[in-house]
């Protein structure tokens, strides 16, 4: 008897295991390959109309990997692996005006998209199409307040720290937004425009 009451136990506990409310898909890592030691960021391309941005994410890129020492940084000529990446969104929205309706405080959106490129087999290993960054911040003449310059050094380190975790720790690590949900542009972004045209950029 004492054997059988076990055998059931079991069971059920076997059972209790096996209940599909409990199971958690959990993806493999995809990492890189081994033979991937050293590896290069080439300089990112801007398709935005606002000049310097690229020069600015490519240093913060090169930057996040030196901290984070897995991989060696290297020229690309020497590396077997290649960050590949692209501006393909820039946009500044102001949000609230004061009563004067000068702008008060911004919205600061930037998008990348990025590759990886493994030079040995002439493939990319993996894209993020989409990679966003966000910063919602006062005018820089209000205590606490930051520069549109300042703002975009936040979004560069967001989506520098990304980069390195999607090639290092693998699939999983960040996420794209999708390309169909991309922010609206500054005439559709929800802020009031004050009268007789758009806000000048004063304050930002």
């Amino acid at each position: 008897m004492k054997k059988l009451l076990c055998i059931i136990s079991a069971a059920a506990a076997f059972a209790g295991c096996m209940n599909t409310d409990n199971i958690v898909y959990r993806p493999s890592e995809q990492k890189m390959p081994a033979h991937i030691k050293r590896i290069a960021v080439r300089p990112f391309a801007n398709k935005t109309p606002q000049f310097g941005l690229e020069e600015k994410i490519t240093l913060k890129v090169v930057e996040e990997f030196l901290k984070n020492g897995e991989y060696t940084v290297s020229p690309e000529e020497n590396a077997e692996g290649v960050i590949v990446g692209e501006i393909t969104h820039y946009i500044l929205t102001p949000i609230q005006y004061d009563v004067n309706l000068v702008p008060t405080v911004y919205k600061l959106n930037v998008i990348a998209g990025v590759r990886f490129l493994d030079k040995s087999e002439n493939r990319y290993l993996w894209e993020e199409p989409a990679l966003q960054a966000t910063k919602i911040y006062s005018a820089s003449t209000l205590p606490g307040g930051l520069t549109e310059e300042q703002a975009r050094e936040v979004l560069w380190e967001i989506i520098a720290k990304k980069i390195m975790l999607r090639t290092v720790e693998g699939f999983g690590s960040v996420s794209s937004e999708s390309n169909k949900k991309l922010p609206p542009p500054p005439d559709a972004a929800g802020a009031v425009a004050p009268a007789g045209g758009a806000a000048d950029a004063q304050g930002r």
